[in-house]
Order: structure tokens, then sequence, then C-alpha cells
């Protein structure tokens, strides 16, 4: 199986990486991280459900500890050669496998990184990480030394990002054919899915968010479907996912009609995103495009409606989010850089009126600015 990226591109981030570790007083990086792992090598996997670690020494040797599903899988789809296994049993504590993993890298008395923000190191194996490398070497927080890296994108990476995108698309083309008086949220669902593994992509990093309704107000997925009433409304998060890589979108169809509070919610977000569209531009700050969508939201006496953070970061993610750092939010001093990849969505949810009105797509910093990565406009679409 090829890998998706070129072996010079994935030895050149780990390169960088340990660069970075150097500059950090670092002897080596445990990666917890499944994004970190796939960043890279390439490896891909869901089996960080489990405990699994790749150390990667300042040097650029590197190991990875799995348990036996995951060895072809990792001897397939990565450029890891060695690949160490920890076998299940009722009193086995696969930490004390990796300090004889480290031992064999002479990290005893060493300064290693830890990745611990990751949905692959819980806290309970956090503490036994930490209890079987007491007294062997030093251990410090890394969590964002990867994440880093994985902002600004490549040109190969961008490129996974833009089949995404189109793939976002045509599942909205979908739901917009679909999304009528009648129609069943299980049949849009179906459809939008369907149109992006027609054309080559991925299961996205979480579940498509639906409601309905009242619950069109609602911004995570929940259990559930019903049939849409002759006047209605529907509130659509996806994305498109190709080689893990994401572009969401996010929309509210009003069904049968569009009521005058729908017009007025839709023209203020569309006059939120033309702002924060203006605002994603290099050398900004993520903090000042949020000060964008607040004075537009705001000064349309929004303020009560909208939420406290109006996007994130997007990149190569795995379950159970497609959600990335850093987020879009009052005060945030990240810096903005041509190459990073940014959803911005102008959620408005009116709970007094029960009308909600949800724009938002998928951006590209470039040197200039920003580009819209879709090719749907923001135009109100009547069901």
């Amino acid at each position: 199986m090829p890998l998706h990226f070129e072996a010079s591109e994935l030895a050149e981030r780990r390169r960088r990486t340990c660069e970075m570790m150097a500059a950090d007083g670092l002897d080596g990086l445990l990666i917890f991280r499944q994004e970190s792992m796939f960043y890279l090598t390439g490896y891909d996997t869901f089996g960080y459900v489990f405990f699994q670690c790749l150390y990667l020494a300042q040097d650029g040797r590197m190991a990875l500890l799995t348990r036996a599903p995951d060895v072809r899988q990792a001897e397939q789809t990565s450029c890891i050669e060695d690949i160490r296994v920890w076998v299940d049993g009722p009193d086995v504590n696969p930490a004390e496998a990796l300090r004889d993993l480290l031992g064999d890298f002479g990290c005893a008395n060493k300064t290693l990184g830890v990745e611990y923000e990751a949905y692959g190191l819980t806290a309970f194996n956090g503490k036994r990480l930490e209890a079987a490398l007491a007294g062997f070497c030093t251990l410090r927080d890394a969590s964002l030394l990867v994440s880093r890296l994985r902002l600004v994108k490549s040109p190969a990476e961008i490129a996974y990002v833009r089949e995404a995108a189109a793939l976002a698309d045509d599942a909205l083309a979908q739901a917009e054919a679909l999304a009528h008086p009648g129609a069943d949220e299980g049949h849009i669902l179906a459809a939008m899915q369907g149109a992006i593994f027609e054309g080559g992509g991925d299961y996205p990093g979480n579940e498509f968010i639906i409601g309905s309704g009242p619950d069109a107000l609602l911004c995570r997925y929940f259990s559930g479907r019903r049939h849409l009433d002759a006047e209605d409304q529907i509130t659509l998060e996806w994305a498109g996912a190709y080689r893990h890589y994401h572009a969401a979108m996010m929309r509210t169809i009003p069904i049968g009609r569009a009521t005058p509070k729908h017009r007025e919610m839709h023209r203020v977000a569309s006059d939120a995103m033309a702002a924060c569209e203006a605002a994603v531009t290099p050398g900004g700050t993520l903090g000042a495009v949020f000060d964008a969508h607040a004075r537009v939201c705001d000064g349309a006496g929004l303020a009560a409606h909208r939420l406290n953070a109006c996007g994130y970061s997007l990149g190569t993610t795995f379950a159970p989010n497609w959600m990335d750092t850093p987020m879009v939010f009052a005060g945030n001093p990240a810096p903005i850089e041509p190459g990073m990849v940014v959803f911005l969505h102008m959620i408005l949810m009116d709970s007094d009126s029960l009308t909600a009105m949800c724009p938002g797509h998928t951006v590209l910093v470039t040197d200039a600015g920003c580009e819209r990565l879709s090719r749907h406009d923001l135009s109100l679409t009547i069901g």
C-alpha cells in the first residue's frame, strides 16, 4: 500500500520535529496523538483507543509500541520499521513495556516530551505511564509540539484539503436536493455521507450534525430521526474528509418558507462571514477574526444569540472529532499564517423565536488573505 505522502516529505516533518525537540531541551518524544503518528509516518489506524506509543528520538530513530492487530496496519500504512508488541493479559501494564523499549534507546536519565493532550492517552494510562517511568527518566508536557507543525499545511496537504472541500460541496448538493417538506432526516444523512464515500472520501472525525424544528438550534449530534414538517428548518454541519484531511461546512435550510427572522439572521450571518474573511490575513490573529464576528453580530442586536467562538483550525484529525487547534475566540493571540486551513461558522441561534441560522465554510489562508474553498456561496436556500 503506497503512503499518502512522499517518504521525503515525511522525513522532513520528522526532521523539523527533532529540531523543535532540541530547541526545547528534549531528548525524545512520546507520541500518543494519532494525528501526530499519521503526520510523521503515515500510520493510519483507530488502534489508539488502546495503549499505543510512537517514540521519536532526537536523532530521528523511532519505534512503535502497539498491540498485535496493528502490526500489519503499521507495516502497510507507515514508514515505521521498528514495531514492538505488548500482549494483553489480566495484569499487563503496557507502560512497563514502553519503559523497556525506551531502555533499548538509552533513555535512562534523559528528558522526554509527552503528548498528554491526546485521546490515545487516557488519564488512567497517563498515571500508569508516569508510575512506570518514575526514576527512569524525566517527563515534560510536549502536547503541542507536533500540532504546531501541523498547523501550516504543505502543498501536498492542501491538495487533500481541496479534495475534502469538493466532497463537502457534493454533500451539500445532496442535502439541498432532499431537504423539503416530508423529507426523512435519515435519507438526507445517507445521501450526504454517500456522496463523500462515492467520491473517494473517508469517515469524518465525528458524526455529521443534523437537527430540525427546535433541534435546529443544537450544534451537536444526537440520536433520533424525524420527517420535516411543511414549514420547518434544518441545520446541518458536516465535513468532507479525504485522507483524513477535513473541510467542514454548515447550513440552516428553512423548509417551506423563510420567516422574516430567518432572513434577518441570514443577512447578519453573511455580513459577519464577510467581516471574518476580511480579517483572515497573514500577520493577523485569530482573536481579531472573532472580534470581526462579534462586532457585526452585536451591532445587529444579536449578541445573545451568537457563540463565544466562530471557528477553528482544520487538518488531519481522527475520531472523536474533526476540530483542531487553535480556535477562533476572543483574545486568542495565535498568529494567522499562509497555509493554515480554518473553518468559519457564523452560528446564530435565537431561543426566544426558536430560529436558527448557521452558515459556515472552510477557508485557506493565502499570502494575500484567504480563499473560500467551497464552490457554494452563502445564498439562502429554501427547501
